[in-house]
């Protein structure tokens, strides 16, 4: 029997009963979707998950995302393997407040992370509700990003001279990080978003990820995203994740940020990742108000 336990925070749950290394049944996967939908991140405990059974997972729910600048783990098409060594000097990957590869004309509407080396201390992951941020959201603020479209890019992430380019893999990062021209592309998104399941509106707005807002002026437009960022990420609209190793979670890239915690220097850490693109075929819709 499935259980949801809230993690009492802004998002998050616990879900016991469900062994994700075997076949799920329809009943089982719409009611582990209604689950995601209504708490934007779920964790599930005590899982030995084979690579088969991440990419199974993924199926059910939607289809393989892409991964531009990531290279997959030996012997996989879509996993990543996301290492940080004990004696690793490279910056923390991925410390910032984001959305899994906004700037793509179709980001994936989830991300998995499946762990299976956790140090003792730190590594916490961290999520911001953007659908409970926008609907408390202060109505001047709500004004400025109305009908307001955002330029999405990865240049300043993944080009060469970017945060995770050409000195950043001379740094000796373990990450297998695949940066590129390409990562200049611009991509238009609108700030204020309706979840194609669940009805609710949502906030898209990653700051690493926005190079500029459409019809703004270059300061005009920072003062507008800083702003923003000190609004959606407050405490309030938060949950921290906890892990511990053979945890699976999987989380809804179209509703919540995420970012890393660091805290664990000098301890290993390995977890695999997995994106879901979009397969409308397997939403569930609710339109919730």
């Amino acid at each position: 029997m499935i259980e949801v336990i809230p993690s009492g925070q802004a998002c998050g749950a616990t879900v016991n009963g469900v062994d994700l290394s075997g076949e799920l049944d329809s009943a089982t996967i719409r009611a582990v979707r209604a689950a995601w939908l209504e708490h934007h991140v779920l964790a599930f405990p005590d899982q030995l998950l084979s690579d088969g059974d991440l990419e199974r997972f993924v199926l059910d729910f939607g289809t393989f995302g892409a991964e531009p600048y990531f290279m997959p783990k030996p012997g996989s098409e879509h996993i990543v393997a996301l290492t940080r060594k004990a004696d690793e000097k490279a910056p923390l990957f991925a410390e910032n407040w984001h959305s899994d590869w906004s700037f793509l004309q179709e980001p994936p509407i989830g991300t998995c992370l499946y762990s299976l080396v956790v140090p003792p201390v730190g590594g916490d992951t961290g999520f911001a509700n953007q659908q409970m941020a926008l609907a408390e959201m202060p109505a001047a603020l709500r004004a400025k990003i109305e009908g307001r479209i955002a330029l999405h890019s990865a240049g300043a992430a993944y080009a060469p001279d970017g945060m995770y380019g050409e000195k950043d893999r001379a740094a000796g990062r373990s990450m297998a990080i695949r940066f590129s021209e390409d990562a200049r592309l611009v991509q238009r998104h609108p700030f204020i978003l309706r979840h194609p399941e669940s009805g609710r509106e949502t906030l898209l707005s990653s700051l690493g990820y926005i190079m500029g807002v459409e019809g703004m002026g270059d300061d005009e437009a920072l003062a507008l995203l800083l702003e923003l960022y000190e609004w959606q990420t407050r405490e309030e609209f938060q949950y921290t994740h906890k892990w511990r190793e053979n945890m699976f979670v999987v989380w809804d890239n179209r509703s919540v940020l995420h970012r890393a915690y660091g805290g664990y220097d000098g301890y290993d850490r390995l977890l695999h990742r997995i994106t879901v693109a979009a397969d409308p075929a397997k939403f569930i819709t609710s339109h919730a108000a």
